[in-house]
């Protein structure tokens, strides 16, 4: 790390660390548990934040680490706030405690920090975003609910959790996807980049046709951006594209009625039609079903 708090990489280190955005506070004495920093508390004394930064925990993931709990123990100690005389909130190290108990286990070796409500989850977002725990949706949420709590710009929130302020914008304006889009981005099946490029179309129908389409084939950031500027274009602009079902249905429609291929080409609000005829008697044919 140089003096100007970036690393090897030239990558800025995030925030100032856990230690450094709140001043350490020796643990109060616990009855029955004694003044020590770190004890073993009765897991079901402990309990995860209500408005937890994270909300989604990969099953697979977390067996995994139930298995390495069941054969080591928990080695790093959760962090928790006291909330009553013998139960505590956890600030960080929910998916330790989850793992605990799927691996059986009675106790949980824990710290305490005696911190407020709104401190405790700046604290818990910090250590999420360290160990890049969030998905983009949950970072979102969570850096709106720092401002609506603490007050402040954007700027001074990334300060505080340590990003650029254009991480945090950006983070921040997943938050006008559509709900539906906001869960294909929280599930995995579509990208940041993709929810970002999402934001460029002209309304909402338009990002959730996309985002199906993007979700369902497999398209890249790039595919939806072009996408996204062609149905930002006026319809003259716009590039020749498949006729919708609606198009291909009246051509049927019209081809059956008249006994020849028939094609419709709408542009804007009008269009025209194409009736093919093989010859003079095909045409008067078609002329008498008209005027029929």
């Amino acid at each position: 790390m140089d003096p100007t708090g970036k690393d090897k990489k030239g990558r800025r280190a995030l925030g100032r660390g856990l230690e450094a955005l709140f001043p350490p506070a020796p643990a109060p004495a616990t009855p029955g548990y004694g003044a020590q920093a770190v004890f073993s508390c009765p897991i079901e004394r402990v309990a995860p934040q209500r408005a937890q930064p994270r909300k989604h925990f990969d099953d697979a993931a977390l067996e995994e680490l139930a298995a390495t709990i069941r054969e080591h123990g928990i080695i790093q100690p959760l962090v928790v706030r006291r909330v009553a005389d013998d139960r505590y909130e956890l600030i960080a190290g929910e998916r330790r405690w989850r793992a605990a108990q799927r691996a059986g286990k009675k106790e949980v070796p824990v710290v305490v920090k005696d911190v407020s409500p709104e401190a405790a989850y700046e604290l818990a977002l910090v250590e999420n975003l360290q160990r890049e725990d969030l998905n983009p949706i949950e970072v979102a949420e969570a850096y709106q609910r720092l401002l609506d709590g603490r007050g402040g710009s954007q700027e001074e929130l990334a300060h505080r959790v340590g990003k650029s302020r254009v991480t945090v914008t950006n983070a921040l304006r997943l938050l006008r996807l559509p709900e539906e889009v906001r869960d294909m981005v929280r599930d995995g099946a579509l990208s940041e980049g993709h929810g970002r490029a999402l934001l460029g179309a002209q309304d909402v129908e338009s990002m959730l046709v996309l985002a199906r389409r993007a979700s369902r084939e497999g398209l890249s950031v790039r595919k939806i951006e072009s996408l996204v500027r062609r149905t930002r274009r006026s319809p003259e602009e716009r590039e020749p594209d498949a006729k919708n079902a609606n198009l291909r249905d009246l051509e049927a429609r019209l081809g059956r009625r008249l006994g020849t291929r028939a094609a419709v080409e709408h542009k804007g609000p009008g269009g025209k039609l194409v009736i093919h005829y093989s010859d003079l008697d095909a045409l008067d044919r078609i002329l008498d079903l008209l005027e029929a």
